[in-house]
């Protein structure tokens, strides 16, 4: 069947939304509106759940060479649909050209680690106290996962929670963000389809958070919540799923700090600086917030990093040149531009950019930044760049600390093994040291601390999070008790 972008997948079969409301779906550069979709309610999402649980005890049985052909059959689907996955993420979620290339490579290695888990999914036999007994701990699927796929990376961070869930027997609900509807959740529908999953293991539901929102999060099937998002969001996902003793996974908001230190090689920082910050318009939970630069190399820092940022190409996502594209809607335009003059109002510096054309956010360079300002203790999503000067690496590790969120981080210095000693002093999930902030690999340990989120994707920590285990305990002959 061909893909029908306007539609809900349920039970394998393309759906007309019950809802008397629509999702407008619109091109964040041209402003053209691409599609309408009407909107799932509540009876679509109690479908949706009811669909995948009648298809996980069979699909947990399937045997693992079977489930593992499954993803092997969905590489080959990603490699013939890359164009409209391609043109998708352009025209949906401003995705430059090169961004979304990359995306896609991010989903694919994914993919590729998520097949091991059918027969990564292992047990253990333990001894016991008890004469004659045998512990048997065996690990199975949680049973049905809900995921709330966001805009920002919409497929590859959608497809992070997707593959590992259904491979480790699984069956799942996906709700993608509504500003990218088709990008994060009816692509899958399509690409899982074409791979032949079995009907009911994956559904995906377009619907408003406002009308089926905190429903996704309390209905009784799922077992486990899936979110990546604001931090705002995910902590009402927490307080809903807790209410109900639901398990969450939630990869949140970061302001992540780069730290130059005095013996770093500047023009390596630099190069890493402007991909970690301007990598899809700095919208990205992993991009550099703030950039911390000892004050021995702070003006040779700032000048050849804003001689970079005058060069980078901007416009149209769709021209294979440009790097910064457009801000995902108005709303966040808006929060850019007055976030830049507050600081500028505060005292720091604008040394480039600071307005907008056609949703474009031109790249810009705020100096004279200090930890105190909102620009430095907020998540900017944007490509706004506050460089903030320090006297010592002990003032730029307590900066770094100086945050509510704990992501990811980069810390710049020759001397590499001193740099993983300041690292491990950086209250963060992950961080980097001779490179920058955007980093996640398929196989490693992804997810934040503090108020950047719960629970880890990736490798075997994924494994761990959509699998649970239960102790089965056999006794060989009589035991004796105590009365």
């Amino acid at each position: 069947m061909p893909f029908q972008p306007n539609k809900q997948y349920i039970n394998g079969e393309w759906k007309t939304g019950q809802s008397d409301k629509t999702i407008k779906n619109v091109n964040p550069y041209t402003g053209e509106e691409i599609g309408v979709i009407q909107s799932a309610n509540e009876d679509d999402l109690d479908q949706a759940y009811q669909a995948a649980k009648k298809a996980q005890v069979e699909w947990a049985n399937t045997v693992p060479s079977k489930r593992r052909n499954r993803f092997h059959k969905l590489l080959h689907v990603l490699k013939d649909e890359k164009e409209i996955i391609v043109d998708w993420l352009v025209k949906e979620s401003g995705s430059t050209v090169t961004k979304a290339n990359a995306e896609i490579d991010s989903a694919r290695l994914v993919i590729e680690e998520s097949m091991s888990y059918p027969t990564r999914t292992n047990g253990q036999i333990l001894p016991s106290e008890n004469p004659g007994k045998e512990n048997y701990v065996y690990r199975k699927p949680k049973g049905v996962v809900g995921i709330i796929g966001p805009w920002n990376f919409p497929f590859h961070l959608a497809m992070r929670s997707i593959a590992p869930a259904l491979a480790a027997g699984n069956t799942a609900v996906l709700k993608p963000a509504s500003d990218t509807p088709v990008s994060a959740g009816l692509l899958f529908g399509f690409l899982f389809e074409k791979a032949g999953f079995p009907a009911g293991v994956l559904n995906v539901v377009v619907g408003r958070g406002s009308e089926i929102g905190d429903a996704f999060v309390e209905h009784s099937i799922p077992k486990l919540i899936s979110f990546t998002g604001s931090t705002e969001v995910g902590s009402h996902i927490a307080e809903l799923a807790g209410k109900h003793l639901k398990e969450t996974t939630l990869e949140l908001g970061g302001n992540n700090a780069m730290l130059v230190l005095e013996d770093a090689d500047v023009e390596s920082a630099v190069d890493a600086a402007i991909f970690g910050k301007f990598l899809h318009q700095g919208q990205i939970c992993m991009a550099l917030n703030r950039i911390i630069v000892h004050e021995k190399v702070y003006d040779r820092f700032v000048s050849s990093f804003i001689q970079r940022v005058k060069e980078l190409p901007t416009g149209d996502p769709t021209k294979k040149d440009v790097i910064v594209g457009p801000i995902i809607n108005e709303g966040q335009l808006e929060h850019l531009t007055k976030a830049v003059k507050q600081a500028v109002k505060e005292g720091a510096t604008l040394e480039i950019g600071g307005s907008s054309d056609n949703n474009v956010f031109e790249p810009t360079v705020l100096t004279n930044v200090t930890q105190n300002m909102e620009v430095a203790k907020t998540e900017l999503f944007g490509p706004v760049a506050p460089i903030i000067n320090v006297q010592s690496e002990e003032e730029a590790i307590q900066i770094a600390n100086a945050s509510p969120y704990g992501l990811s981080g980069s810390v710049f210095t020759k001397d590499r093994f001193k740099g993983m000693e300041v690292a491990r002093q950086i209250e963060t999930g992950m961080i980097h040291v001779n490179d920058q902030s955007v980093n996640d690999e398929a196989h490693v340990a992804f997810g934040g601390e503090k108020a950047s989120g719960l629970g880890r994707f990736g490798g075997e920590w994924g494994l761990d999070k959509f699998t649970t285990v239960q102790w089965v305990g056999v006794q060989s002959g009589r035991r004796d008790f105590p009365f």
